[in-house]
């Protein structure tokens, strides 16, 4: 580990054991299970909500929510897991079924949605085990402590991250969690929060990520840049060296946050990414916003920031802080609204609303800590940012470019192939692995489109209740529509086109995913 977070680290150790000794406890109130609703990006393209509306159980161990997972009806049936107590190796096991795809050694949220997981009572500690979430939508995780998840060393798990996100990830809401280490690479942690491999529409709000080499990034790779639109705000990053967060590629709002030792660098903006960044507390720091390396640069948007006690690093090479007087290089807009805490009050409102079993309390946007009344969030249907589709009852005329083209998406039901929706046999079918799902059509070289027929199987028709058409090359919306069939949208070259399903009743099933040039 990096000197600096060990040193702080033996330093705060040291104050708890010094608590320990005199027999001063830190109170534990009791927490209420998911109070409000999902903040910033996590509240587009369809919402988050969890398991709001589904069964609720009580589980005191790891292999305790593996089988309320696996119980469910469906890997798709909303449901709310209660979490007490201590959550570690020896007490999470692997558990089997139809609706859901567990692994020991980690909590494994993997091919599912609609499922919240919730600390309650005297609050739940994932103790050196992390929470994998991988091909999965409409998660939230809140009221949690994660610590001391190691890639190396014994024991292991989720390779380091406290909470790692990859693999057609959407819609997930982290909220009052506590994320933490003790030390940096060579002691064997990694990330505390990290999405990879295309996940999108992430919100983490009031939380707690501290003494960590790495607090999370956005896109393993430079070449990883189909990952975006997350939110953080009301968070407190303290005693990280770097990665607060490292964005590569993709578009995050970061607003409201206090930062405090950031002992290398801070927020990394590389490859083409876009940070908002608003109203933050950077405090103690070195290097807390620019381009670090890396000769591959990101943009960002700074607006009413304080930086209290900063260092700037002179520019050179692939070192390239925004400081000492940081200026917007782009603008970035948000499709969601929010209320702005100045930042002068940014670290009182942080220090009493971010982390686990602090009630679940928020700001009201004007410096003033509320406990919110316990709801049930509601889904939010974002404005069409695109022209509404025209539907027709005939048949698109002209040749099917599907016929003969490539086909991919998120993950599948078994015994299903996505080359299934492109062969011109009605009789075979795609089927995601839960609810929601993408199926692509993708030609090897620019192709010009205008119409699409989504033709569902055979006593299937009318699954489909919400979906999207998409251009994968650049993630605009060509349409939207509630029930499958002919949709015509603006004429559109492209080389890859996705059809999203938002929203079923039963198991979708499509037969074809037709394309037509006019």
């Amino acid at each position: 580990m990096r000197r600096r977070v060990a040193l702080r680290l033996g330093a705060a150790l040291a104050t708890g054991a010094v608590a320990a000794a005199t027999g001063v406890m830190l109170s534990m109130p009791t927490a209420s299970a998911a109070a409000a609703g999902a903040t910033g990006f996590a509240t587009q393209n369809g919402g988050t909500t969890g398991g709001a509306g589904g069964q609720t159980v009580r589980a005191t161990t790891g292999t305790a929510i593996h089988t309320a997972l696996c119980n469910r009806a469906s890997r798709s049936t909303p449901i709310v897991i209660q979490v007490e107590g201590t959550i570690n190796h020896a007490n999470t096991s692997q558990v089997s079924g139809g609706s859901c795809s567990t692994a020991s050694g980690v909590i494994e949220l993997k091919q599912i949605s609609n499922v919240t997981i919730v600390g309650v009572g005297g609050g739940a500690v994932f103790d050196q085990l992390g929470i994998h979430i991988r091909e999965s939508s409409n998660i939230i995780i809140q009221n949690v402590t994660v610590r001391n998840v190691k890639k190396s060393g014994s024991p292991t798990s989720n390779g380091g991250d406290a909470i790692g996100m990859e693999s057609d990830v959407r819609n997930v809401w982290v909220d009052h969690t506590t994320l933490e280490a003790s030390g940096g690479e060579s002691e064997g942690y990694d990330g505390l929060f990290d999405m990879k491999d295309n996940t999108q529409y992430v919100t983490l709000s009031y939380s707690t990520l501290r003494n960590s080499g790495r607090g999370g990034l956005i896109g393993s790779s430079e070449s990883d840049v189909s990952n975006g639109y997350v939110t953080f705000h009301h968070n407190l990053y303290e005693n990280i060296d770097s990665r607060t967060p490292l964005l590569r590629g993709g578009v995050a709002h970061i607003y409201n946050n206090h930062y405090r030792n950031l002992n290398e660098s801070g927020i990394n903006s590389r490859a083409g990414a876009r940070a908002k960044v608003d109203n933050n507390y950077f405090e103690d720091s070195k290097d807390v916003l620019g381009t670090f390396y890396t000769d591959a640069a990101g943009y960002w948007q700074v607006s009413g920031n304080i930086f209290d006690n900063v260092t700037w690093s002179s520019r050179s090479g692939d070192t390239n802080p925004a400081g000492p007087n940081p200026q917007s290089n782009t603008t970035v807009s948000v499709p969601y609204g929010f209320s702005l805490d100045a930042a002068n009050c940014v670290p009182s409102v942080v220090s009493q609303t971010a982390g686990a079993n602090k009630g679940l309390r928020v700001s009201d946007g004007n410096c003033t800590p509320q406990t919110p009344a316990p709801t049930t969030p509601a889904p939010t249907t974002p404005a069409p940012t695109s022209p509404a589709p025209t539907t027709t009852p005939t048949q698109p005329s002209g040749t099917n470019l599907s016929l003969g083209a490539g086909a991919d998406g998120s993950s599948k039901a078994d015994g299903t192939s996505y080359g299934n929706v492109r062969d011109g046999n009605l009789s075979t079918y795609w089927s995601p692995a839960g609810s929601t799902g993408s199926v692509s059509v993708k030609w090897g070289s620019p192709t010009t489109v205008s119409r699409a027929d989504i033709r569902e199987a055979s006593g299937s028709a009318g699954a489909v209740r919400s979906w999207r058409l998409l251009n994968h090359d650049t993630g605009a919306v060509l349409a939207s529509g509630t029930t499958a069939g002919v949709v015509s949208f603006p004429r559109t070259t492209l080389s890859k086109i996705t059809f999203e399903i938002t929203g079923s009743q039963g198991t979708p099933r499509i037969a074809e995913f037709e394309t037509y040039a006019g």
